[in-house]
């Protein structure tokens, strides 16, 4: 055989030992990722943009540094029912049709219940023998009457410790396990962030060691009430909320909605959102120990190497941005964008991704550690594993997203604000409301192509706002009348077709349309 025909073939054989050593490689990561443990946190209403993980230094080291800060993490919309309708299905809300956080509004409603919610990702783990565990927050309406009562368990869960309606701290009702069980206002006994860690502490003693097991912990931080445990009830008391960027700023050329608060706030008003601020900080020192704790827990246990965590929030928060003293349903980055952190096995530490992801990604992703079929799973997201661990798959990142609110009103009138009309909700005795029915708005946010978000609203005026945020990144300017219009139409065309998409065609859409 002649010398240049030997070294051809040893160099052929020398790639496919290359390609069989990566298949090999990437076959044993899936394979070792098939039964991993999988944790999700979901705190309520935390904001990244204003320094919500702050609070968090022990979160921070125990997930984030130990795995991935995910920094363009966002909710497909800024309202708590709604979104975790959105986590649950992995879906649109223009597909789980969960538009506030009423019944009429179809939050934890009979039509919920007998659609999305019996096709939700716990069920997929339930199938995949997952031993399942829910303590805290549910949705907004679970356990009214209407919504089926207490005895009402979604499917999917073996151990069901879900609260009933909004977020509490003391005296509350759960459910557990289909049975009412009440609570008052001892701090030992009742403080519900440290009642569902200690209730997760339990299953972890109490589970199978033959098969994998799920955990989604929901504290009520920080949401209001925001009553804070007793030993952090003096912490931070010379914090005030962040007045630089959009904070105490006009809505000028932004919907009527942001242009109707008093500007400059009143001094009332600002010093009630900065008491805001330190109690919502004061919170989530709570759920600074409950991540520890648990952390702990899986170490003393040996399952912590074999365990995802996922921290993140169901939507951001804004406290005196474009005059607005305290909520959150708004369109920009402090309501939208949310704080992700994610360990696990084969998860590099310290890394921060830019990659975009959003809510309705995280049950794929759960699903996808979990060695659940993609291809049989109709939801809009899609995977970021792939991200986390890139030798399990290659994957790709989305071009665009959709955010989207169904706006809330008030009939006739809102009692503290009755001069404004019908229509408007959320109102603060100074006649600032958050909300209106006419504040319902679709937008597009791209990330890779162009930092921008597109958004129109479903009003009399047909008013669209567009910022760019790499020169602005406070969206102080809507320059929907400086750009070129074919932008305009571009975004218009991609708006469409994400407000139309279901499922893998929402996966599908490409980033020339």
């Amino acid at each position: 055989m002649a010398a240049p025909e030997r070294e051809r073939r040893k160099s052929r054989r020398a790639g496919e030992c290359v390609l069989l050593l990566v298949f090999t490689c990437a076959l044993r990561c899936a394979q070792s990722l098939k039964d991993s443990n999988v944790v999700l946190i979901l705190t309520d209403d935390l904001d990244v943009e204003l320094g919500g993980l702050t609070p968090l230094k022990k979160t921070q080291t125990l997930i984030g540094d130990a795995g991935v800060t995910f920094s363009n993490a966002y909710t497909v919309t800024p309202l708590c029912c709604p979104s975790r309708s959105s986590i649950l299905s992995g879906k649109y809300p223009h597909n789980h049709m969960v538009r506030n956080n009423s019944l009429s509004g179809n939050c934890s409603s009979k039509s919920w219940q007998n659609g999305p919610e019996s096709q939700a990702f716990p069920l997929y783990l339930s199938k995949k023998l997952y031993q399942t565990f829910y303590g805290g927050k549910y949705l907004n309406q679970y356990g009214s009457k209407e919504a089926g009562g207490v005895t009402y368990v979604p499917p999917g869960w073996d151990q069901w410790h879900a609260l009933v309606g909004n977020s509490k701290y003391y005296n509350y009702t759960l459910s557990v396990n289909g049975k009412e069980e009440t609570h008052g206002d001892s701090y030992e006994k009742d403080y519900l962030t440290d009642l569902i860690l200690n209730r997760s502490l339990n299953f972890l003693e109490q589970r199978s060691p033959q098969h994998p097991f799920f955990i989604m912990l929901c504290p009520p931080a920080p949401h209001s009430p925001w009553t804070a445990a007793p030993q952090y009830q003096k912490s931070f008391i010379d914090v005030k909320a962040p007045r630089d960027g959009s904070f105490n700023k006009p809505g000028k050329g932004k919907h009527w909605l942001l242009r109707q608060p008093q500007n400059p706030m009143a001094s009332s008003s600002i010093d009630y959102l900065d008491d805001a601020f330190r109690r919502r900080w004061q919170t989530l020192l709570s759920v600074d120990d409950m991540v520890e704790k648990l952390v702990k827990k899986l170490e003393d246990i040996n399952e912590l190497n074999n365990t995802f965590i996922f921290f993140t929030s169901d939507n951001g928060y804004h406290t005196g941005q474009f005059s607005l003293p305290i909520d959150k349903r708004q369109l920009y980055e402090f309501d939208i964008r949310v704080p992700l952190l994610v360990r696990g096995p084969g998860i590099q530490p310290k890394q921060t991704l830019q990659d975009p992801v959003i809510n309705i990604d995280l049950p794929m992703t759960i699903l996808d550690i979990a060695g659940v079929n993609l291809s049989t799973v109709n939801m809009d997201g899609q995977s970021f594993l792939p991200q986390l661990v890139p030798s399990a798959r290659n994957g790709t990142s989305r071009p665009f997203f959709l955010v989207e609110y169904t706006g809330e009103g008030l009939f006739p009138t809102d009692p503290d604000c009755p001069k404004l009309g019908p229509g408007l909700a959320n109102c603060f005795p100074d006649c600032v409301c958050e909300d209106a029915v006419n504040n319902t708005y679709a937008c597009v946010r791209t990330l890779k192509d162009s930092n921008l978000q597109y958004c129109e609203f479903a009003d009399n005026e047909s008013f669209v706002e567009v910022y760019n945020l790499t020169s602005d990144p406070h969206q102080l300017e809507n320059i929907v009348k400086k750009v070129d219009p074919s932008l305009l139409q571009n975004m218009n065309q991609r708006l469409i077709k994400l407000q139309s998409c279901e499922g893998k065609s929402c996966r599908d859409i490409k980033s020339h349309l």
